[in-house]
């Protein structure tokens, strides 16, 4: 198998490079061993994760378990294709027969400036990290520390905003649990669920162009919620937020696609996350339609039970549509045939079936950190509200909840001055107002 650092290193431009950084028009370089990124265009970038992923979240939303194929009383053949965009929205398996509070009909999902951007799963519990990392001055959060926070900002009564493994994992906190024991298998049966993968992979962009610590950063609350294939696909996901700030030059679907091959050599071979993945690019390079990849994703998995994923056998709630499996087969639909267009991808994702918003809030919030916020807002052609309300889910927060993609972006901003220093070994520029960032090979 090809390595991962010639994975990584696939196209980049050679440089001379003087350490003297472009901020108008640079904003990374990767030069002999170190990696030069410009602080002023991180913190636009780390804005445009936050609205890219809030974006992609509401959207998603609206279809969040519209289509989950047919599973004893429940059917919802047939999925949605490219042409229901804009049509009518379908009832959640949930809804008897309502379409979407957020929207009668299947659309984008914008707030303008002096509308407010609600929290939701896809983006508490990141922001509750963050918050937490700045709070305890500490970047590797102890298993004191995750429990604190949950409790303090979590609220044990419904509606809480909480579903299978994480609500399983306050439940345990409650009771006395530390984590990583809150997502241990023996104690909570919903270890194989979705949540890690939705709620730590901004780790990734606190350790730029270093995976491999951005997945030690991250491990402790992915264990928090998750264990073995489940763990395996949120560092899938932590991996590629940190690859992110690779190869600026080039585009974003090529850095996409070197960045997924990436993080596909961390995943073990003979687990079925791998499986996926080299069964759902083989589709996506055939050139079939999107359409035709998702239905075979159907086929093979929640009925044929292929690759060992064999949670159809268990018989839970849904055929278990809130798995961390199926969404992650999903997700590599959206990701593949988005080809790196924010809004083509999350178009294929709210479109493609389970549950829809998170693994579309995840590259939505991908491509936008990629992208920057005001390459957002000119994809979509308008001003977009950067407000945020965490207190739509979360509480005791400061200022009632109400912050900013900008102010989030500058405490994430301070976060990485510290990994890059501290954990790193790197240095920061003050005069040009870029990270140098040793760049070792072997750990990337």
């Amino acid at each position: 198998m090809t390595t991962p650092s010639k994975l990584l290193l696939i196209g980049i431009i050679p440089f001379l490079f003087n350490c003297d950084l472009d901020e108008k028009n640079i904003s990374s370089i990767k030069s002999g061993d170190s990696l030069y990124i410009n602080r002023t265009s991180y913190l636009e970038q780390l804005e445009g994760f936050w609205l890219g992923t809030s974006i992609a979240n509401w959207t998603g939303l609206v279809t969040e378990m519209d289509k989950i194929g047919n599973t004893t009383d429940i059917k919802t053949l047939p999925f949605y294709t490219r042409e229901d965009w804009g049509k009518m929205d379908k009832p959640a398996i949930w809804d008897g027969e309502n379409p979407s509070q957020i929207s009668e009909t299947i659309d984008y999902v914008l707030r303008k400036p002096g509308e407010l951007w609600g929290a939701d799963d896809d983006t508490d519990i990141e922001y509750m990290y963050q918050y937490l990392i700045l709070q305890n001055k500490q970047v590797k959060l102890t298993p004191k520390q995750i429990k604190e926070g949950w409790l303090e900002h979590i609220s044990s009564i419904e509606e809480n905003y909480l579903w299978v493994s994480n609500q399983k994992a306050l439940d345990l906190m409650n009771e006395g649990y530390l984590p990583p024991d809150t997502g241990d298998p023996r104690l909570n049966e919903h270890y194989e669920m979705i949540d890690a993968q939705l709620t730590t992979e901004i780790f990734g962009l606190f350790a730029p162009g270093n995976p491999e610590l951005a997945r030690d950063l991250a491990s402790l609350p992915i264990q928090t919620v998750a264990r073995y294939e489940a763990e395996d696909i949120a560092k899938f996901y932590v991996t590629m937020f940190s690859l992110a700030s690779i190869n600026p030059e080039r585009s974003i679907h090529d850095r996409i696609d070197s960045m997924s091959l990436h993080a596909r050599y961390y995943l073990p071979d003979d687990e079925y996350p791998a499986k996926m993945y080299d069964y759902i690019r083989s589709l996506y390079e055939s050139n079939i339609p999107w359409e035709a990849t998702r239905d075979s994703i159907y086929k093979a998995y929640q009925i044929e039970q292929r690759h060992g994923y064999d949670i159809t056998s268990k018989n839970l709630y849904c055929n278990a549509c809130f798995a961390a499996g199926i969404n992650f087969a999903a997700s590599l639909v959206s990701l593949f045939y988005g080809e790196g267009d924010l809004l083509e991808t999350i178009k294929i994702g709210s479109l493609a079936g389970w549950d829809s918003d998170n693994p579309t809030a995840t590259w939505g919030g991908l491509i936008g950190f990629m992208m920057g916020v005001n390459a957002i807002e000119d994809a979509f052609g308008t001003e977009l509200s950067n407000e945020f309300h965490i207190h739509r889910t979360r509480q005791n927060f400061p200022n009632n909840g109400i912050d900013t993609f900008e102010n989030m972006a500058v405490n994430g901003l301070k976060i990485v001055d510290s990994v890059v220093l501290n954990e790193m070994n790197g240095s920061i520029n003050q005069n040009k107002n870029y990270w140098i960032i040793p760049f070792n090979r072997d750990n990337n």
